[in-house]
Formats: C-alpha cells, structure tokens, sequence
C-alpha cells in the first residue's frame, strides 16, 4: 500500500492543534498489518509510575533506565498484554509503560471481523474500570471534568490514539529501539530540561526563533556558516569539508541549514564526530516537541541547537527556493552577530 495522505484529527490533551493523531485515510484497519500505538493520558498525568536509574552520561557506571510502575501502570500493563486473549487475531510484539503514555507495537495477524480501533475502545474501556477500581477520588475527578465541560473522551487516557504503520524495511527495528530507549530518552530530559525544552522568541542578531537545544552555543567567538553549490565537485567538497572540520576541532560553531547535498554531507560529518552545530529547519516546533534519535543525546551532549524561524506545520511540504534563501541569510546574520 502506497502511502498517501493522512487525515488531521483532534490533538492529544496538552497539544498544540498543528501535533495531529494519524489516519491513513486508505489503510483497512482490518486487514493483516503492524502497528505502533501511542496512547497518552488525560492531560498528561504520570499515573504509570516513575523513570528510574541515570543515563550513560550522569554516571560511570549507571543503573539501567526503567520506569518503575505504579499499582495502576501494573495492571494497565497486563490489560494491553492480555489483549490476544479477547481478540486472537492480535499479538502484542512490544510494550513499553511510560508514567504518562504508553506504547505498543501490535500485530494483526488476520483478518478481523471489527477494525483495531474497536479492539482498542474495547482496551481503553477495561482500563477505565482498573482507573475507577484502583483510584476512585482521581477517577471522579477526572469524570467530573468531563461533565462540566460536556466531553466524552478518555477518562484516563486522552480520546483516540496515534498509530503508524509498518510500510518499508527496517522501519520495525527502529520502532523496537525506540521503546527500548524510551526510559533512557526521559532521563535525559530530567538531567538537562533546559536543552529539550521548546524555547520561544529566542533573539540574535535581530532575528528571532524557536529553538531546542544548547542555546549558549550563539555565544561562541567564532561560528561559521556552511554553505555549498549545488554544483560543487567530489574535490571541492572534500577540502571544504576538510576545512570546516579542522575550524569546528578548533572551537568554530558551523551554522547552516543543511539543504544542499554539500551541506549535508559537511554537518554530518560534524554531528559524527562531535563537533558543535547550529541547525535551522523550515519547520517549527510544538509545544511537546523533542530531538529525535542521536540528536537528544547531541543535545544533552550541548552539541546542538536546533533553530527555527516559523511556526509549526503538521504538512510534509517542500521547502521553496525563497525559505532557502532566507534560511541561508540568517545563518549568515547569526555567523556575523554577537
């Protein structure tokens, strides 16, 4: 199946509208497929429990990240791990409890007579009972908000949920390393908030951004703008690559955009080894958005800062010749600023 186009929904409670939940508006959701499910809690409530232990960059010797469930995360976790009893044609490949979401990796073995988002109603419903079971005064509380404010979602999990769809190789691999290292990813964020926290109207140089990231890296003496011709040969590349990296060893901040292939090239080459970088994007921020994969730990690292001038757009589009122009201007202002 082709990917195509999604359909925008109501955002998760504490989001942004422009932070969508996902359909495939061409997907069959019962038909034989795998899935990864995010759910979240009504208004983000760490109800699951704790993260526990330090990342590999608070200790030597660190113990282990994991999350410490509560009472109710434990029987939540065996709810969404006894989900192949009811429902047969689904198997729970992976789960990972977080204190205020949960994911799960499902697999729809065969064809199902209802669609999983019925299977996960059905879910959230035996969660909702354990909810009122286990935390009665919690669980009005919540029921009477709902009232007052005459919604009908969740109770203790936010209305409807996010899910991606298996599509291409080697795609299942990252989702697993991603539970995995959720635990990890959250510590990380208690040791350095300041790096992962979405930082709005951040000036310089008479220009102003969101930004996620090491910001006193605008500070540095010496920051270098990398740019390239889309037409730059093999030789000019390697020697201006050669350059920026020797200046970056040094003590420079290469700044750029990164659009054309050069570019590209020259901050990877950078963020492989270390060395300190300033990153615009088109795109903007939410107010829950985080670095993903090696750049949290270049953040938590204080390797990066993550810069842009726009708002958030939930569409993929592709950036005009304009905004590159922009993007360029300003790593040049931010390179001449103080």
């Amino acid at each position: 199946m082709d990917r195509k186009t999604f359909e925008s929904r109501k955002p998760f409670a504490g989001e942004k509208k422009a932070s969508m939940q996902r359909r495939c508006v061409d997907n069959d959701y019962t038909e034989r497929r795998m899935y990864m499910i995010t759910m979240v809690t009504e208004e983000r409530k760490p109800l699951f429990g704790k993260v526990v232990g330090q990342s590999e960059a608070a200790a030597p010797a660190p113990e282990a990240p994991h999350i410490e469930l509560s009472a109710l995360g434990a029987e939540i976790e065996k709810i969404w791990l006894t989900i192949g009893h009811f429902h047969p044609e689904v198997s729970v490949n992976a789960l990972q409890m977080m204190p205020d979401h949960l994911h799960a990796v499902l697999f729809v073995k065969e064809k199902m007579e209802k669609p999983l988002g019925k299977v996960l109603l059905g879910v959230k419903q035996a969660c909702n009972r354990a909810f009122r079971e286990m935390m009665p005064e919690e669980f009005v509380a919540v029921a009477q908000r709902h009232a007052e404010q005459s919604r009908d979602n969740g109770l203790l999990f936010a209305k409807g949920f996010n899910d991606q769809i298996l599509l291409r190789e080697g795609q299942l691999e990252r989702w697993l390393h991603y539970l995995k290292d959720n635990p990890r990813r959250l510590l990380m964020k208690h040791e350095h908030p300041d790096l992962f926290r979405v930082q709005r109207g951040l000036t310089f140089a008479g220009l102003q951004f969101s930004a996620i990231g090491n910001r006193f890296l605008l500070e540095r003496p010496l920051k270098l703008q990398v740019q390239c011709s889309r037409s730059i040969t093999d030789g000019d590349l390697l020697a201006k690559t050669a350059a920026c990296l020797q200046a970056a060893r040094q003590g420079a901040v290469l700044v750029s955009p990164a659009i054309s292939k050069g570019e590209k090239a020259i901050m990877r080459a950078a963020f492989d080894e270390g060395l300190p970088l300033i990153y615009l994007q088109e795109n903007g921020f939410t107010d829950l958005a985080k670095p993903g994969g090696k750049r949290m730990e270049a953040c938590a690292g204080g390797q990066l800062l993550i810069l842009a001038p726009w708002e958030h757009h939930n569409e993929k589009l592709t950036i005009k010749r304009s905004q590159c122009l922009q993007l360029n201007e300003m790593a040049r202002a931010i390179c001449a600023g103080q």
